[in-house]
């Protein structure tokens, strides 16, 4: 791998810890630019580099280093929204995965893959979320609440995320492949 991919991939795992302390205050859900970053990751840096880019980001997390929203160390692992951070690296993969077999890169066409890939961090962080508050937490939580509280404050706003991370990207992307 060359120095400036190595490069690339550490300054995605950068900005996804970062976008995760940085918070935008629109009631009753804040939104971070965690998603943003994710996103970027994959339309810019393709599937496997993207993909590095957030399993990097999980490793260290996990070692200890407290780049996740609350914290960090191997007993994140049991935080209900540890597999959005799993969705993530998915989700990067696969917009990654999108891009790189895109002829040309459109509006619709980052918004499609964005789309799927947001539906990837959704369905395995809301059954997660389900999994491990009845099993580890040994609650009872059915399904519709696990959506309810997992899905439903946050959808909309990261659509709307999305439709603006397409529409910057498309912009920029000839200029930034360049660079790249």
């Amino acid at each position: 791998m060359k120095t400036k991919d190595m490069i690339l991939i550490a300054m995605f795992t950068a900005l996804t810890a970062i976008g995760a302390f940085i918070k935008i205050p629109i009631p009753p859900v804040p939104i971070t630019l965690q998603l943003v970053f994710v996103v970027y990751a994959g339309i810019f840096l393709g599937a496997r580099k993207a993909m590095m880019s957030q399993l990097l980001y999980l490793m260290i997390g996990l070692i200890g280093i407290p780049i996740f929203a609350h914290g960090g160390g191997i007993t994140y692992i049991f935080q209900p929204t540890f597999g959005y951070l799993i969705g993530f690296m998915l989700c990067a993969t696969v917009i990654g995965f999108g891009v790189d077999r895109m002829e040309q890169v459109t509006f619709s066409g980052l918004l499609a893959w964005s789309v799927l890939g947001l539906a990837l961090v959704y369905v395995i962080g809301v059954l997660y979320l389900y999994g491990i508050v009845n099993i580890y937490f040994g609650q009872v939580m059915t399904m519709t609440a696990a959506l309810k509280a997992g899905l439903l404050p946050f959808v909309l706003k990261d659509l709307l995320v999305l439709v603006i991370v397409a529409w910057t990207a498309v912009r920029v992307y000839p200029r930034v492949k360049r660079l790249m």
